[in-house]
C-alpha cells in the first residue's frame, strides 16, 4: 500500500500522544474513574476553527484535514486526524480546536442578550458540519492505516476477550478449588470445633467426676471426722458423768460420814452429859471427898462446854468434821478419865469409912431382908390370886368405858367438821386446804437440832388453836374464816402427832422426845387436844389402851384387822414387821408424852395425862393375856422409853412390877409364842436381866436436856 510508509509514524504518533501517554493505574477502579474519561466526548470546533483551518492550508496547500466524528466504530476518543504529505499534526492542535470551540461556545452564551439571531446562525454554520454523523477528510493512506488499527483493535479485543476468558475460567477454576477448599477446611473446622467440645464435654465430665469423688471423699472424711468428734463428745461427756457420779458419790458419802459423825456426836455429848451428871456432888457424897468431886465437876462442866460448841456448829446446818469429832472424842475420853479417878477416889474414901457403916450396913440389911419375906409373901399371895381367878381376856370395865368416850367424841368431831371437809364450793376447798396445811406442816417440822425452832413451832401451833392468825406460805391464815375451821385444826393437829408417831418415832426413836414434848406442852394448854390425841391413837393402835378387841360375829376379816391396826388395801393385809414398827412408833411416842412437861410453862400446870397412866397401862397389859409377838415387843418399846420415869417415880413398887413381869408374865409370852417370833421375846428378857444385875434402868437415848433448850 502507498501509506505503509507512514505506519510506523502514526503509530510513532500515537505513542507521543496524550492517549498514548496514559499510564495504567490499577487503583481506578477502586476510585471509580474510567481509563477513558475524557477521551470519549464528542469533539467539536469552534466558531474561529475556520480561521485556523485558513491558515493551514495557506501553509500547506496540499494537506487534507480529516475529521471524523465517531459513531461508534472508530477508536474511541480518536475524532480528528490531520494528514499532509504523509506527515500527522500533533493531537495538541486538536486539543486546541476543542478548547479553542469550547471558549467560542462560552463567548457566545455570554452574548445571548445582545445579538440573538445573528451569533447563534453563524455558530451553527460552524458546528453544523461537525454534527454530521461522519465526516471524512482523510487521505486513502490515513483511511488505510485507521482500517488497520481498527483491525488491530478488533484482534486485540478479541484477544483480550479471549485472555479474560480464559482469566475468568482460570478465576472460576481458582474460586471453585478454593470453595472447595474452603469446603473442606470448614468441614475440617466444623470436626475439630466437634472434637473440641467433644473433648471440652469429656473434660467437664471427667472434671465433674473428679469433683463428685473429691466431695464423696471430703463428704466421707466430714463423716469420719464428725464421728471421732462424736466419740471423744461421747467420752468427754461419759468422763463428765462418770465425774459427776464421782462427785454425787463423794458428796453422799460426805453426807453419810457427816451423819454418822453427827449421830457419834449426839451419843457422846449424851454421855458426857450423864457422865458429868455422875461428877455433880450429892447429899449422899461423903464429905470427905466433897472437895475433890466439886474440882473434877468444874473440869466435867468445862469438857461439856467444849462438846457444847461443837454442837452448836451442827445447829447451824453443818455437819461435824474429823477434827470436831477428835476434840468430842478427846473430851468424851477425859470425861471417862474423871469420873475413872473420882471414883477411885470415892472408893478410897469408902473404905476409910467402910468400918464405920458397917452397923448400919448390917441393920439396912436386916430391913432388906424383912422387906423381901414380905414382898416374896406379897408375891406368893398374887400368884394365888392369879391361879384361882386367872388373866383377863379384855381391859377392864373402866378403861373400856373411857375407850369408848373417846371415840365418840372424835366421832362427833368429825362429823362436825363434814361441812368444810366435804365442801365441794371452790373457796372452801382453798381454805379447807389452806388450814390443813397451817395445822400439819410445822408438826412434820420438829425435829432435835434446835430448841429455839422447837419452840417457835410450839407458840405457832398454840396460836393456831387458840383460833389466832398465823403465817403459811406467805399467807395469813385463821380459823375463824370458816365456823367450823377451829374443829377442823383441832382434829387434823391431833391426827398429826399420832401419824409423826406412827410415821417419823417409828423409824427414828429419838424423835419420840421433841414430839412428845411438844404435844405434852399443846395438851397442858389445849385438853381437848389430848382428848382428840388419845382418840386417834386409840383407833390406828388400840394397844394404848390397852385394849385387844374381839371379833365379831359377821364381822368381815378385813375391817377386823383394821381394828386390830393393820393396814389393809387392794394389794392386801400389811406384813408382820411393818405393822409392828408402826405399833412400836406410837407406844414409844405414847410413853413419851406421859413423861414429859413444856419446860416453858408459865402457869406450871400439872400434867393432865401423866405418869399415872404409864403404870395403868402397864398393870393393865400384865393383867391381860399375852398376845404373840406384840405384847413383848409393846411392853419393851414402852420401859426403854418410860422405864426409868417410873422406876424414879415408884421405886420398890416398880421393881415389884418388873418382878412379876420377869418370873410370872414373861414365862406367859413365851407359851403364847411360836418359835419363829421368839425374837421381840429373846429382848424382852435380856433388857429384863440386864436392868436386874444394874439394879437401874438406863436414861432412854434422844432424851432432852437444857444444853437443848439453849440451842
Amino acid at each position: 500500500m502507498p501509506n505503509d510508509s507512514l505506519r510506523w509514524e502514526t503509530l510513532e504518533a500515537l505513542k507521543n500522544s496524550p492517549k498514548g501517554n496514559i499510564t495504567f493505574n490499577p487503583y481506578w477502579s477502586a476510585r471509580g474513574e474510567d481509563i477513558l474519561s475524557g477521551y470519549e466526548d464528542s469533539l467539536s470546533l469552534s466558531s474561529q476553527s475556520g480561521v485556523i483551518l485558513q491558515n493551514l492550508n495557506s501553509k500547506s496547500p496540499q494537506a487534507a484535514v480529516g475529521l471524523s466524528f465517531s459513531s461508534g466504530q472508530s477508536s474511541p476518543g480518536l475524532t480528528v486526524s490531520v494528514s499532509s504529505n504523509g506527515s500527522t499534526h500533533d493531537v495538541t492542535v486538536k486539543h486546541n480546536t476543542i478548547s479553542l470551540t469550547l471558549s467560542l461556545k462560552a463567548e457566545e452564551e455570554q452574548n445571548d442578550d445582545e445579538n440573538h439571531q445573528a451569533p447563534k446562525s453563524n455558530v451553527d454554520e460552524i458546528i453544523s458540519p461537525l454534527s454530521s454523523p461522519t465526516m471524512s477528510l482523510l487521505s486513502p493512506e490515513a483511511m488505510a492505516m485507521a482500517g488497520s488499527i481498527l483491525t488491530f483493535e478488533e484482534e486485540q479485543h478479541k484477544k483480550a476477550k479471549m485472555a479474560f476468558r480464559v482469566h475468568q475460567e482460570r478465576l472460576e477454576k481458582l474460586v471453585m478449588m478454593v470453595a472447595t477448599a474452603e469446603s473442606e477446611q470448614l468441614k475440617r473446622f466444623e470436626e475439630l470445633m466437634e472434637l473440641k467440645q467433644r473433648q471440652e464435654y469429656q473434660s467437664m465430665l471427667d472434671m465433674i467426676d473428679r469433683e463428685t469423688k473429691e466431695s464423696i471423699g471430703r463428704q466421707e472424711k466430714l463423716k469420719e471426722e464428725q464421728r471421732h468428734r462424736l466419740k471423744i463428745q461421747n467420752l468427754r461427756l461419759r468422763e463428765v458423768e462418770q465425774q459427776r457420779l464421782r462427785e454425787a458419790e463423794l458428796e453422799r458419802q460426805r453426807l453419810v460420814e457427816g451423819k454418822e459423825r453427827l449421830r457419834n456426836l449426839n451419843s457422846i455429848q449424851e454421855e458426857i452429859l450423864q457422865l458429868n451428871q455422875l461428877l455433880e456432888p450429892s447429899t449422899q457424897t461423903q464429905t470427905a471427898v466433897l472437895s475433890s468431886v466439886g474440882t473434877y465437876s468444874t473440869r466435867g462442866n468445862q469438857l461439856c462446854s467444849q462438846v457444847s460448841e461443837v454442837v452448836r456448829k451442827t445447829a447451824e446446818g453443818q455437819y461435824p468434821s474429823v477434827e470436831d469429832m477428835t476434840v468430842a472424842e478427846r473430851a468424851l475420853h477425859e470425861m471417862r478419865t474423871q469420873i475413872r479417878l473420882m471414883q477411885e477416889e470415892a472408893a478410897k474414901a469408902q473404905e476409910e469409912e467402910k468400918k464405920k457403916e458397917l452397923a448400919e450396913s448390917q441393920r439396912k440389911l436386916v430391913e432388906l431382908k424383912t422387906q423381901q419375906e414380905a414382898q416374896k409373901k406379897a408375891e406368893q399371895l398374887a400368884k394365888e390370886r392369879a391361879q384361882k381367878q386367872g388373866l383377863q381376856n379384855s381391859a377392864d370395865d373402866t378403861t373400856l368405858k373411857w375407850y369408848k368416850e373417846l371415840q365418840e367424841s372424835l366421832t362427833q368431831c368429825i362429823q362436825s367438821i363434814e361441812q368444810l371437809s366435804s365442801s365441794k364450793d371452790v373457796q372452801t376447798k382453798k381454805l379447807k386446804l389452806e388450814l390443813q396445811k397451817a395445822a400439819t406442816i410445822p408438826i412434820s417440822q420438829i425435829s432435835s437440832n434446835s430448841g429455839s425452832r422447837l419452840r417457835e413451832i410450839f407458840e405457832k401451833i398454840d396460836k393456831l388453836l387458840s383460833g389466832h392468825a398465823v403465817v403459811s406460805g406467805g399467807k395469813s391464815i385463821s380459823p375463824s374464816h370458816h365456823p367450823q375451821g377451829l374443829d377442823f385444826v383441832y382434829c387434823k393437829v391431833a391426827e398429826k402427832f399420832v401419824k409423826q408417831g406412827e410415821e417419823e418415832v417409828a423409824s427414828h426413836h429419838e424423835a419420840a422426845f421433841p414430839i412428845g414434848v411438844a404435844a405434852s406442852g399443846i395438851w397442858q394448854l389445849h385438853p381437848r387436844f389430848g382428848d382428840l390425841f388419845l382418840a386417834h391413837l386409840h383407833k390406828k393402835c388400840p394397844y394404848a389402851v390397852p385394849h385387844y378387841p374381839r371379833m365379831k360375829d359377821g364381822t368381815p376379816v378385813d375391817e377386823y384387822q383394821r381394828i386390830l391396826g393393820y393396814r389393809v388395801d387392794d394389794s392386801g393385809v400389811e406384813g408382820q414387821d411393818s405393822f409392828l414398827k408402826r405399833m412400836s412408833g406410837m407406844i414409844r411416842l405414847y410413853a413419851a408424852i406421859i413423861q414429859l412437861r413444856w419446860p416453858f410453862d408459865s402457869k406450871h400446870t400439872s400434867p393432865t395425862h401423866g405418869l399415872n397412866h404409864g403404870w395403868r397401862w402397864l398393870a393393865q397389859m400384865l393383867n391381860m393375856e399375852p398376845i404373840a409377838d406384840i405384847t413383848a415387843t409393846l411392853l419393851l418399846d414402852f420401859l426403854e422409853v418410860c422405864g426409868h420415869a417410873l422406876l424414879k417415880s415408884y421405886q420398890g413398887q416398880f421393881w415389884k412390877v418388873l418382878l412379876l413381869l420377869k418370873e410370872q408374865y414373861l414365862p406367859r409370852i413365851e407359851a403364847v409364842t411360836s418359835s419363829g417370833q421368839m425374837g421381840s421375846v429373846s429382848r424382852l428378857r435380856i433388857f429384863l436381866e440386864n436392868l436386874f444385875q444394874e439394879g437401874q434402868i438406863s436414861p432412854p437415848k434422844g432424851q432432852l436436856t437444857s444444853i437443848f433448850w439453849r440451842s
